[in-house]
């Protein structure tokens, strides 16, 4: 009765996880009949996927049956906690449950407690959790980072390596595709290498491949923090047409505004040190600090805070399929211009 619970924010290494079982235990021939994905947001698909756990898998291999969004961690109704409690022990040795959620498990749930004791019990089960660092979790973000750059075989220095987090973020993802990117520029300058040993991402490499449109997007923040929210527009537009991933772009803007709130809250209580207010602010380069002091000079916290608010409806709008274009202007126009402000730090 094998079973794997993953939890977690880090999207993209929960896939890895949950393609890396479907790979190990189904066979290519056999895997439109033994792989089964489920919506855990529907109750009845959720009893469905209780019902095919009990099968045993067709031809050769194991079965696998996915529920994401699973609600057996984190609350379901009575009847589905009964089904699960008999299902369980039901379910063969070669059929494989993944529940997958990206909230960590109640561990007060009766449905927990099961699920983590049958984990327990069986070497083919694990529980494991991919969750995305803080912004302010500098270390965090590095290893991050260096696990995506191991995983690639590709070796980066730590300045490298702040450089990337100051350009991206703590998104998974983008940091994988971009490193992706980088791999593939070598190859086509340097050529494909049959050594196992490490492919080197260079500091210049980066600057010119990631910093560059990272560059772009902070120009972009500043247009938006001095209320020309047209000219903002039109640099997100030329950049987006242009194949700027608008979720890294959204990603730019929400890192500098994000650092914008903490350098004024932090300053508003007289803190001076610059390196003590990088490691809290998640800014990895301290120096950025006198920088950003610069840009929010005259800047209210509410002003601040407004500009986020309107980031972030972005970035849920794109998130839930919308025309990212769309998203800014419809975001960013809805009222009247963030008017530049004179008023004290709040």
């Amino acid at each position: 009765m094998p079973i794997h619970l993953i939890w977690g924010d880090d999207y993209e290494a929960s896939q890895r996880e949950i393609e890396e079982i479907i790979k190990t235990f189904i066979d290519p021939v056999w895997k439109s009949f033994n792989h089964s994905q489920i919506d855990g947001n529907d109750p009845k698909q959720n009893f469905r996927a209780l019902e095919e756990v009990q099968s045993a898998p067709l031809g050769n291999g194991g079965r696998v049956v996915l529920v994401r969004r699973s609600p057996f961690c984190n609350g379901c109704s009575v009847e589905l906690a009964n089904k699960l409690e008999q299902a369980i022990k039901l379910i063969p040795d070669n059929t494989h449950l993944i529940l997958n959620n990206s909230n960590k498990p109640d561990k007060r749930l009766k449905t927990t407690k099961l699920i983590q004791k049958t984990i327990q019990s069986n070497n083919l089960s694990k529980e494991i959790s991919f969750n995305l660092p803080q912004p302010w979790d500098i270390n965090g973000q590095r290893k991050l980072v260096k696990s995506i750059s191991d995983r690639l075989n590709l070796e980066i220095n730590l300045e490298t390596i702040d450089l990337i987090i100051e350009s991206i973020g703590n998104d998974s993802s983008l940091i994988n595709t971009e490193l992706q990117k980088l791999e593939l520029l070598l190859e086509s300058e340097n050529g494909k290498s049959n050594s196992s040993k490490p492919k080197k991402i260079s500091i210049e490499l980066v600057k010119k491949q990631i910093q560059n449109n990272s560059t772009n997007a902070l120009e972009i923040a500043n247009y938006l923090l001095k209320g020309e929210r047209d000219i903002a527009l039109c640099k997100i537009k030329t950049l987006l047409e242009n194949g700027e991933p608008a979720l890294r772009l959204i990603s730019t803007l929400t890192g500098q505004s994000r650092g914008w709130i903490w350098v004024n809250l932090l300053d508003s209580k007289g803190d001076q040190d610059f390196k003590e207010i990088a490691k809290l602010a998640g800014i990895a380069n301290p120096k950025r600090i006198f920088v950003i002091r610069k840009q929010i000079e005259g800047k209210s916290l509410k002003t601040l805070v407004n500009l986020m608010k309107k980031l972030l409806q972005i970035e849920a709008s794109i998130k839930l399929g919308n025309n990212p274009i769309n998203s800014f202007k419809d975001n960013l126009l809805i009222d009247s211009k963030i008017q530049p402000d004179n008023s004290n730090n709040q």
